[in-house]
């Protein structure tokens, strides 16, 4: 099912473009925290959405993913773990 058919039914005063731009704030970001045995901790976190996003996302019926699990590093190759 597209955009357009989904707000059709759920959201029709919104155009898909509108949808895209409100969604466009969403971001992803990798924070780096070094250890003292010279490893890597990599948190992978999507930002919180603000209130009209998470509006949004409940007319759609959609949820975002659940955070990434943290991964480690050694001199700059992920292990085995990860």
């Amino acid at each position: 099912m597209t955009l357009r058919a989904r707000l059709r039914g759920l959201a029709p005063g919104l155009t898909p473009r509108a949808v895209l731009d409100k969604m466009a704030a969403l971001q992803m970001v990798a924070i780096h925290f070094p250890t003292t045995d010279g490893r890597e901790l990599i948190f992978a976190r999507y930002t919180q959405p603000e209130k009209d996003q998470q509006l949004l996302l409940s007319q759609l019926k959609l949820q975002l993913p659940e955070q990434a699990p943290p991964r480690i590093t050694t001199q700059g190759k992920l292990t085995e773990n990860n």
